[in-house]
């Protein structure tokens, strides 16, 4: 790791990815920030906290001398220019829930280094309307600034996310156009963080080119994807191409287990579920998503011995335990509702009730892919075992329920029920509803693992 990073940084923390982390840190340094980054991979390569920890490295209030302006240069000089960038293709194995890099991920990697010297950017000072770039040794992770970030409050650090099941609004993208004009509340710029931004359509993104191709003084925009193929190339043609590489299983556990301080077993069960290292330690924080887990395997195992009935009212009961998360939400949305409820106009209020409801939509579709994640993660080592393969297994809390199933399973039941487990996924994705979908699933699954 650099010298000029600071060790509590949180640039110091992206110990699973240092060659971006080392790339971010000496464009930092040397005043070389580009404008606008995308930051590409895989869910779980820790696209997020990258970003949280460049937004804490440019706006660290002591990383210039006062006076001294943070600048980045222009969108044409500040990518990479000609460069093959590599696709954050990732595939899932049927035995395995946790990401797979594709076999060319390396090869990628390496080419993408050899042809592009990834420790550095292009520069062009030149640039019309930009001014000259001031060196930055980076986030000092002492300063007030710094801590905000650290803590995700910061008021010139603004998150976005898809407010709808199919993409951004219009209106998201308009409330963004519209703060940019506007100068940062405390800091000496604005960062913004568009997470998924392969879900911009192709009116909320064109909205946004003229802004990333020539932002305001001090705005930075990184936007988080998975791969080009699926973003318009418009909007990868204005940014600065960041991949990043999967993370194995392993140091994904490895990650929650030094952010949590909790055995490995559990920590390799929370990521096989939650699906990255981020979501899996808040999984581990929420007893009320780890007894919707728990209640999945118990259905599942159940399924033996279960007739039409037991299989109707399990899946009732999953749909009250994957729904137990949102209490708490739905208490805090109301509290803000009742408190602004005398200050904002009947359509302001509307809008927040309509947002409220997109936000419980979004958290209660990833609760049921959790469960179904869970699954998916216990009949992979349900596989394991009757294939006699070598491996740690992700449900060592469960490993009686392993055994029983795998007692009386065949290989070929075992994956009819993990297409069981994918139909279903793609069931939900249709908005098919969760609870006829997990039905069905919990049939297919029961006729699988008895039929030989």
């Amino acid at each position: 790791m650099p010298e000029s990073i600071a060790p509590n940084s949180l640039l110091a923390r992206l110990d699973t990815q240092p060659r971006v982390r080392d790339f971010l840190a000496r464009a930092v340094k040397s005043g070389r920030a580009s404008h606008a980054y995308l930051f590409l991979g895989s869910p779980g390569s820790g696209k997020l906290d990258a970003a949280w920890a460049l937004a804490q490295a440019l706006l660290c209030s002591n990383a210039s001398a006062p006076g001294t302006v943070l600048a980045h240069v222009g969108a044409a000089s500040a990518r990479i220019d000609a460069a093959p960038v590599p696709a954050a293709h990732t595939a899932v194995s049927p035995a395995s829930s946790a990401p797979v890099a594709s076999p060319d991920a390396s090869h990628n990697w390496k080419n993408f280094e050899k042809s592009q010297s990834f420790s550095s950017c292009a520069t062009n000072s030149s640039t019309p309307g930009r001014p000259a770039a001031a060196v930055n040794p980076g986030a000092c992770a002492a300063c007030d600034d710094c801590r905000r970030v650290a803590r995700r409050t910061h008021p010139d650090v603004h998150y976005l996310a898809p407010e709808s099941a199919t993409g951004y609004l219009i209106a998201q993208t308009r409330d963004l156009l519209e703060d940019v004009a506007l100068s940062p509340i405390r800091a000496r710029g604005k960062v913004y963080i568009i997470d998924r931004a392969e879900q911009l359509r192709a009116n909320t993104a064109n909205a946004l080119l003229k802004t990333l191709e020539e932002p305001p003084a001090n705005v930075t925009f990184i936007l988080l994807g998975t791969s080009t193929d699926v973003m318009l190339p418009t909007i990868v043609s204005r940014c600065q191409c960041v991949p990043f590489r999967p993370l194995s299983l392993e140091e994904s556990t490895v990650a929650v287990e030094h952010a949590t301080g909790q055995p490995a077993a559990r920590c390799r069960m929370a990521v096989a579920v939650a699906g990255s290292p981020a979501r899996a330690v808040e999984f581990l924080k929420s007893a009320d998503r780890v007894a919707a887990r728990r209640a999945m395997v118990r259905a599942v195992d159940a399924l033996a011995h279960a007739d039409e009935a037991d299989i109707l009212a399990s899946a009732k009961d999953l749909m009250g335990a994957i729904h137990a998360p949102l209490a708490e939400v739905k208490s805090t949305q109301q509290a803000i509702l009742e408190q602004n409820q005398d200050y904002l106009s009947r359509g302001a209020l509307k809008q927040l009730e309509d947002r409220n409801k997109r936000e419980l939509n979004a958290r209660e579709r990833s609760g049921i892919m959790e469960a179904l994640a869970s699954v998916r993660s216990l009949l992979r080592d349900v596989l394991m075992m009757v294939e006699g393969a070598q491996g740690s297994p992700v449900n060592d809390d469960v490993s009686d329920v392993v055994e029983r199933i795998a007692a009386c399973a065949t290989t070929a039941g075992v994956m009819r029920a993990l297409d069981a487990v994918a139909q279903a996924e793609a069931r939900v994705a249709r908005n098919i509803t969760p609870q006829l979908a997990i039905e069905v699933m919990l049939f297919d699954i029961r006729k699988a693992l008895k039929c030989p």
